[in-house]
């Protein structure tokens, strides 16, 4: 199904795509110069605002967020100096819920949403409209642009845009007009031949990509360009499914070749004049490459608890009882709960898997075309106690739903049909019960993100397939089913923005100044944060030996989410589904930091202060220098989403720096830099020597930041036990470095504002 290149490759004439070890064999002229030729390097060109194509500085042509993030990034926009929005930004709410759990947070989240649009000049969507990236598709995205978004899965590529989802920080920089800073990314070539077929959706050919390449980081910070003949084959909808899956993947962005479809998408959603055609050049030299034959995609399923735990749906039904077994013993190394019972055995019924939920919904499933070929599997059909929840993505796709019988043949098979709503992507909508098996085309399939607690007892699991197969599934009563039939022919899709005009807020360009900011009471500002002192002693309160930490272990998702725009009640959740200890070591380090700078300030209560410092570091001078932070070690921490809490809450708490072999994606250690955690790398023989309780000294830290240093000598401590471990920083720019020792991006941007 899928290929992956050992090298490098070179497109000829956007048809022929041929290894780099090849093109002198065969007498062809090709040189890595020729990258030039891709269509990324041309739309990063366009928007680099230097002359260096090696160190990008870019400005963005749209922001993006949504209402988990949104609150947090206005208040540090605000504490560094916001004026005005400088251009289009996008305030969605399709992460609206919990209000039960919360009070009226969720509805002052959105009050306060509304009124930044209308002082600053942006863009408000009330919830139930549409989920983030589905408005994206119909407003904002066009050909050659370049859209900045708060949430992971911010691709537009399939409309030639390139979007990436960044944490909050990096969005911050455009509304002040600074810029996103990052080295020029590698590209892939996506090449796609064929036709997929028939019960083959975008969510198929997506996991098929995703479990080639993920586990090798094949593509990780890197831009996936999608070219070849079978593009032609797709829909747009099939092309933006498989676009917004390329975040599990990890790479940086990602940008399709355009068509006469991609202009007709346009034009119905009334922006016909955001298109281009976009090719590579005749000649176009990518970092890697990889083949997908779209004949040769199966219906496909992912597994618990990763997008790239992938199988065939065929593999998996001749195959059930090994794999079934593989993923429960997976699952109690990861718990760390060898008694933890997934219940996935107990689903074989008659030697078939028997799931108990199914999901169509948001950005990735709940399009027009994934639900009419729901509709048509289902229509006539009972789903009898079978659940099928279907959200579709938007309002207009709602209506358009509507007006072609998609809607009513699912309610009349008993489906339940939902509002624009993001809920079961993060654990916050259709919770399944304890042990359940739910099957889902959602985005992502990470642990409790379908709002289990298993430190309570409470394990459920989610697998990810096609709307097809999961329609398929449904009509079979819970069995395991893979698609063999799409439409015939879908109907035509018509866009009908009433819905917006009569709801949306159009400010850009239009901010009122004189509008008061409406805070609920759990909209907090952040807190002060110190700058980066002389010296660090770091105290380790997490050690974790998994192979990848996903951001949602590192902050939860789901109920969690009531407390985004209060730091402080936030961070109590910090890692608390992966070390419930983690927030009260974290606590203790921190008062004894605040104990040091109480006697610095008042200059009395020096033993207080003393009790923070191992008795051979007492000294008054070293301790005025030195400042007590927490320290978290992890193998590969941060795949998954791009919510800043997964760095700022462990920031809150006092935490100064990560300790890693690598960092999952750049998302998350540019989160880290901007919140003033120092991303260290160690080597893989590093791995076992960190353990809960030890404490690693950095003497001159500042010094070193400052004057460049990308290899830091550091002393780790074990009661008694002293040795020396080499600290690295990679690849760290002049305005991070900055960032670091200014403690974070608000402190640094208050210091240039004076």
């Amino acid at each position: 199904m899928v290929e992956v290149f050992k090298k490098g490759a070179y497109l000829m004439d956007g048809t022929e795509l041929v290894a780099e070890d090849e093109v002198k064999k065969r007498g062809l002229s090709g040189t890595k110069t020729d990258r030039k030729g891709t269509m990324a390097y041309r739309i990063l060109a366009a928007h680099n605002t230097t002359d260096d194509m090696e160190n990008l500085a870019l400005r963005f042509d749209a922001l993006a967020s949504h209402d988990i993030t949104f609150v947090g990034i206005i208040q540090t926009a605000l504490a560094s100096g916001l004026i005005e929005f400088p251009l289009p930004y996008v305030l969605t709410n399709c992460h609206n819920s919990l209000c039960a759990v919360g009070g009226t947070i969720n509805e002052d989240d959105h009050v306060f949403g509304l009124t930044a649009a209308r002082k600053f000049g942006g863009i408000f969507v009330p919830p139930h409209q549409a989920v983030i990236h589905q408005f994206m598709r119909e407003t904002q995205a066009g050909c050659g642009r370049m859209i900045l978004g708060s949430d992971s899965h911010t691709r537009y590529g399939a409309l030639g845009t390139m979007a990436i989802g960044e944490g909050g920080g990096e969005l911050v920089k455009q509304l002040l007009r600074h810029t996103y800073d990052v080295k020029r990314p590698e590209v892939v070539a996506v090449y796609l031949k064929n036709a997929p077929r028939p019960g083959v959706g975008p969510q198929d050919v997506a996991l098929a990509i995703i479990g080639r390449v993920f586990a090798s980081g094949y593509v990780k910070n890197k831009v996936m360009e999608f070219v070849g003949p079978g593009i032609a084959s797709l829909s747009m909808d099939f092309r933006n499914g498989i676009d917004v899956m390329t975040t599990e993947t990890t790479c940086l962005s990602s940008i399709w070749c355009t068509d006469d479809k991609t202009k007709e998408y346009l034009t119905i959603h009334g922006r016909g004049d955001a298109y281009t055609e976009l090719r590579p050049q005749s000649t176009a030299y990518y970092d890697g490459a990889i083949v997908v034959d779209l004949a040769s995609v199966e219906p496909m399923i992912a597994m618990p608890f990763h997008p790239s735990n992938v199988y065939t749906i065929a593999e998996l039904n001749e195959n059930l009882v090994d794999i079934l077994h593989e993923v429960e013993e997976t699952a109690r190394e990861r718990f760390a709960n060898k008694k933890l019972d997934l219940g996935l055995q107990q689903k074989i019924i008659g030697g078939r898997l028997h799931v108990d939920q199914g999901i169509i919904a948001g950005c990735a499933g709940g399009t027009f075309e994934n639900v009419m070929n729901a509709a048509y599997t289902l229509k006539g059909a009972s789903l009898g106690d079978f659940p099928l929840s279907v959200y579709p993505a938007s309002q207009p796709q709602f209506l358009a739903l509507l007006k072609n019988h998609a809607i009513e043949d699912l309610t009349l098979a008993g489906a339940s049909i939902r509002t624009a709503f993001c809920g079961p992507c993060f654990g916050a909508g259709d919770v399944p019960c304890n042990q359940a098996l739910s099957i889902r085309h959602t985005t992502r399939n990470f642990p409790n993100r379908e709002g289990s607690k298993p430190n309570e007892g409470q394990i459920s699991s989610v697998a990810l397939m096609d709307a097809r197969s999961i329609a398929a599934t449904a009509r079979n009563g819970g069995f395991l089913t893979a698609a063999k039939e799409s439409i015939p022919e879908l109907p035509a899709y018509h866009f009908d923005r009433t819905v917006y005009d009569h709801r949306i807020y159009q400010g850009y360009g239009q901010k009122k100044v004189g509008t008061r900011l409406v805070s609920g009471p759990n909209i907090v500002p952040w807190p002060k944060i110190r700058h980066l002192p002389e010296n660090l002693l770091l105290t380790v309160c997490a050690a974790i030996q998994d192979p990848v930490t996903t951001t949602d272990e590192l902050i939860p998702s789901g109920e969690t989410s009531s407390y985004r725009s209060n730091p402080l009640r936030l961070a109590e959740f910090t890692l608390s589904r992966k070390v419930p200890e983690y927030v009260g070591r974290a606590k203790m380090v921190q008062q004894q930091e605040l104990a040091r700078q109480d006697w610095l300030e008042s200059g009395q209560d020096v033993a207080r202060a003393q009790e923070g410092f191992p008795k051979d570091l007492q000294d008054e001078a070293f301790m005025r220098n030195t400042g007590l932070g927490s320290l978290v070690f992890a193998i590969k921490p941060g795949d998954g989403s791009a919510r800043e809490q997964a760095a700022s809450c462990q920031r809150v708490l006092g935490g100064d720096a990560n300790i890693a072999l690598e960092y999952a994606t750049k998302r998350y250690r540019s989160n880290l830099i901007n919140w003033g955690i120092i991303p260290f790398i160690v080597d893989v023989a590093e791995q076992k020597t960190f353990a809960v309780g030890d404490q690693v000294l950095i003497c001159g830290i500042r010094e070193a930041l400052a004057g460049g240093a990308d290899h830091i000598a550091a002393e780790h401590r074990r009661g008694s036990e002293r040795r020396t471990v080499e600290l690295k920083l990679a690849n760290l720019s002049e305005a991070e470095r900055a960032i670091l020792l200014s403690g974070c991006l608000i402190n640094f941007y208050a210091g240039k504002n004076k």
